[in-house]
């Protein structure tokens, strides 16, 4: 029989491709956790930036504080942590393109523009998704008219420890779970028994599991070195059997309820299955 279903773990990641930490509660809104991936790193051209063209990102480490976060190197104690409020202000504005979608941004402060721009070594810009900003989950998959912030296309990522222990028992060496970005993992039951599920309950609030999550090359960075896998893996060996319309799945992406609250420890239950 298997084991009941739990809240294990709750990741933020303020800066969509930077590293997240970990919560022991958090507000959930429509966007997903509050404060999760409302800022983002552009180019130049006011592109997104992201860990698959810039490994490098993995280095700038991200630690929680009052009312915000801490920038800081891994590798460039020189480069003073930078404070990041979890919101910015609507003085200065520009569009960016991330993926298929241009939206308009808040723009952060030239201090940690240049900040930024130094660590990473070429010209950047820090912006902010306001509340304002209308970005929607894809539409034939989004019946409820889901928003998202900076995240790639859900506002939740859902995956299972034993997912991951069940991957690693395959892998030449483990990998821990910061590989795959999850905001929520749970714990209990069978490994990838969440590809069947439809609805689920968190606590007291309603989420609904709409597909697998397609993995990409970031998968293969270590993220305390920034160093690639040159064999490819974990991706690698997660093609040989998790491989569906050509990607590797890993882990479930998740629509939520609109607002409520989560803490580590919450029951899961399975609602319905597909």
């Amino acid at each position: 029989m298997s084991s009941a279903l739990v809240l294990s773990g709750l990741f933020l990641y303020p800066v969509k491709s930077l590293g997240g930490f970990a919560l022991t509660d958090a507000e959930v809104t429509p966007r997903g956790l509050r404060h999760d991936r409302r800022w983002l790193i552009v180019d130049e051209r006011n592109r997104f930036m992201t860990q698959r063209q810039h490994a490098d990102m993995a280095l700038l480490q991200v630690a929680p504080a009052y009312n915000g976060f801490l920038l800081s190197h891994r590798q460039r104690p020189e480069l003073l942590p930078l404070f990041i409020p979890f919101e910015a202000t609507p003085e200065r504005t520009l569009f960016v393109t991330i993926w298929d979608d241009v939206v308009w941004a808040w723009r952060g402060t030239p201090e940690a523009d240049a900040w930024i721009s130094e660590a990473l070594g070429r010209p950047c810009c820090l912006v902010y998704m306001s509340d304002m900003v209308r970005r929607e989950v894809e539409p034939e998959l989004n019946p409820e008219g889901q928003l998202l912030s900076f995240a790639d296309g859900y506002p939740f990522l859902l995956i299972g420890e034993s997912a991951l222990a069940e991957l690693n028992s395959r892998l030449p060496s483990p990998v821990p779970m910061n590989r795959f970005r999850p905001n929520l993992v749970f714990g209990g039951g069978a490994a990838y028994d969440d590809d069947s599920w439809d609805s689920i309950r968190i606590g007291e609030l309603p989420f609904r599991v709409v597909r697998g999550c397609g993995r990409c090359v970031l998968t293969t960075i270590d993220q305390q070195t920034a160093i690639k896998n040159s064999n490819g893996e974990p991706l690698r060996t997660l093609a040989t059997y998790r491989k569906a319309d050509g990607n590797a799945l890993f882990g479930q992406n998740v629509t939520g309820p609109g607002y409520g609250h989560l803490r580590v420890g919450d029951s899961l239950h399975v609602l319905s299955r597909k």
